[in-house]
């Protein structure tokens, strides 16, 4: 059967990437045909276009290139149109899936999406649109399922697959790890200062300027796959500190503390059982707009899961100097760290286990076997 999966970001790019490798083990004859990126590619099929190309974020950003967002939905309805799928898989990226997704369905193609938007933050009125062009939703997060039965919608919880992908990963050895990339002996304190420019350009300043106050740790920054080193470059100059690119995994694996911008690596850090600080700044207009339509209690995954605060997040005008100063002084404190591991303990237990990827291709292809 022809699959036609939709994804953007690099979390995008990995899910997908694992849910491709778990369709061809269940459709072996499969023909895939993708927007995603190198891990996705890795795997086989084509590469329609790559999420470099497309990554635009914020209010402010699409509405400065509405014109570049409105081509790259134009053209890609076109190539769905000339393939001509079984099936349009979206994952997240809800700003172009969604508006993709109202098009397919009016011109009856079988949508299924894996990893849900984010409705149950902000817009929940989006559900009616998501009831009306998606015929099957496979979730991540345990109250998901919950949040959707509330608007009579019945979704498939597949568990998450950031279990798998952690799990699955080969151990790093520490020592040849700290060797190769000239770390020391220090305990390290992984900064993940997010995957976008935007992003990176407020975090990770505010970060770097703790270097001087926790001297006797090894600060180490984590390069997004999407950004080069020349970017970090102008951050991280004179500044006691390291710089590894496309590692966070191993580098989370041998960390003893991160500062972690909100996002998915929020839940990363949580499930290699490293204390963390959760950051988010925005700009004042973007963050005005987003205070006025996200109705959550918390920002990171983690205090999501568990509807409760684990980790600390500063958002936005509590994201300081003095304040993250303060915070990371008290995830270094034994007492506090012994709490953080017993709830990261029962947030993995709440995550519903492996098999988030395997789980969700065997749904989609018996749909479309029972079509």
């Amino acid at each position: 059967m022809k699959y036609y999966i939709l994804a953007g970001e690099a979390s995008g790019d990995l899910h997908g990437a694992n849910l491709m490798k778990a369709l061809f083990k269940e459709d072996p004859e499969a023909d895939i045909r993708f927007w995603g990126g190198d891990l996705m590619q890795n795997v086989g099929g084509t590469l329609v276009t790559h999420y470099k190309e497309r990554a635009i974020m914020g209010f402010v950003e699409v509405l400065l290139n509405l014109k570049k967002a409105l081509n790259f939905i134009k053209s890609c309805k076109k190539d769905i149109a000339k393939y001509n799928p079984d099936v349009i898989i979206f994952i997240d990226n809800s700003g172009f899936n969604l508006r993709i997704a109202k098009w397919a369905k009016k011109n009856n193609f079988k949508t299924n999406y894996y990893i849900s938007p984010q409705v149950w933050a902000s817009r929940p009125g989006r559900v009616e649109s998501i009831k009306r062009d998606i015929d099957n939703m496979f979730v991540i997060l345990p109250f998901e399922k919950d949040f959707y039965s509330k608007f009579n919608y019945t979704v498939n919880f597949v568990g998450h697959p950031l279990i798998d992908g952690i799990e699955g990963r080969k151990q790093v050895d520490e020592h040849e790890f700290r060797k190769k990339h000239h770390l020391g002996s220090k305990k390290i304190i992984a900064l993940l200062p997010g995957s976008r420019k935007q992003e990176i350009s407020k975090m990770l300043s505010v970060m770097l300027s703790l270097t001087d106050d926790f001297s006797n740790y090894q600060f180490v920054v984590a390069g997004a796959p999407s950004q080069s080193y020349e970017f970090y470059k102008e951050f991280i100059k004179n500044k006691n500190v390291s710089f590894i690119s496309n590692k966070t995994y191993d580098l989370l694996s041998i960390s003893y503390a991160a500062l972690v911008t909100s996002g998915t690596a929020t839940l990363e850090a949580a499930l290699f059982k490293v204390p963390q600080v959760v950051c988010y700044k925005g700009s004042n207009i973007e963050y005005q707009i987003a205070k006025r339509i996200i109705t959550l209690d918390y920002i990171s995954l983690v205090n999501l899961i568990m509807n409760k605060e684990v980790v600390t997040e500063l958002i936005q005008n509590d994201f300081t100097k003095e304040k993250l100063k303060q915070e990371l002084f008290r995830i270094l404190d034994s007492t506090h760290r012994e709490q953080l591991f017993l709830d990261y303990f029962d947030l993995e237990k709440v995550l519903g286990g492996k098999g988030a990827s395997e789980k969700t291709a065997k749904l989609i292809v018996d749909g479309l076997k029972n079509d």
